[in-house]
């Protein structure tokens, strides 16, 4: 592992109360530094699994709206006992940063820019993919005009949609990765699709638990995609399913978050427990 930016990463450390970890990584998953305290096999699970969740992440820009300018902001992922957040730190390179549930968020968020900016030119790292290569080519309008059916639509999910301005749409899908239902104006194809790419951020995002922080019975919440143009929502829902939701950018997203949580219970009232979702 390069070592060489370590010292750097301290600085959140040292200086934001409750912050735990922070690791450099390139967009191929390759470790640049890390803090101390992290087990070097640790610090390469946590590189792959953020770019790869990262690399999922872009390809699912579509999903928050047609918007040219499609360029991701910042993950992040809360758990019952911690915080993870992932944000770019140059070309080809990428900053996680793990805290404990009571971080002041904007003290955490203020430290990784100032530190990426610090960094500056020490991340040349050529990127894997591209913005809009990672994106797939451009994509119509993801609500087309008719792509829902009775018997695929959520009429709770819709309900939802529709009360909160700026909400788009949502996607209830199982632990398997395919698709239970979705809000009116979906294709299939496109909620396959994002079913499939939500799974695997899922599986990511569990994957960072222990970089929040090593408790028993560790539970992930969810996960949170903020591009410039919208926001991406992937949380809990039951003990075999997954609920992925979009907004603008200048949606309520408390509101909307609150509202989804709410519709949860009758969305899944009659699912058969098994394998959760939520346990790391």
């Amino acid at each position: 592992m390069t070592a060489d930016l370590s010292w750097m990463l301290e600085d959140i450390v040292h200086n934001v109360p409750r912050a735990r970890h922070a690791v450099l990584l390139s967009a191929d998953g390759l470790p640049r530094g890390a803090t101390e305290g992290l087990a070097e096999k640790d610090v390469r699970t946590i590189s792959a699994a953020m770019a790869g969740m990262q690399s999922l992440s872009r390809a699912t820009a579509h999903f928050a709206g047609p918007d040219e300018d499609r360029q991701w902001n910042q993950t992040i992922i809360e758990f019952s006992h911690g915080w993870s957040f992932l944000i770019g730190a140059g070309q080809g390179s990428y900053l996680a940063a793990a805290a404990a549930p009571d971080v002041d968020m904007q003290q955490i968020s203020f430290r990784m820019h100032r530190l990426v900016a610090r960094l500056g030119t020490n991340l040349t790292s050529p990127p894997r993919v591209s913005a809009e290569d990672a994106a797939g080519t451009r994509r119509s309008d993801p609500r087309p005009q008719g792509a829902g059916d009775s018997g695929f639509v959520l009429r709770e999910l819709d309900q939802v949609v529709s009360r909160v301005e700026g909400a788009l749409h949502a996607v209830l899908l199982g632990s398997d990765g395919l698709p239970r239902g979705a809000t009116d104006g979906m294709s299939r194809d496109l909620a396959d699709t994002i079913s499939a790419a939500m799974t695997g951020i899922h599986a990511y995002s569990r994957v960072t638990s222990q970089f929040a922080g090593v408790v028993e019975d560790a539970e992930w919440r969810q996960t949170v995609i903020e591009f410039q143009h919208g926001w991406i929502f992937l949380m809990a829902a039951g003990p075999d399913a997954l609920l992925a939701a979009a907004a603008e950018h200048d949606c309520d997203i408390e509101e909307f978050t609150m509202r989804l949580h709410e519709v949860v219970p009758r969305l899944t009232a009659g699912a058969t427990p098994g394998k959760g979702t939520g346990r790391v």
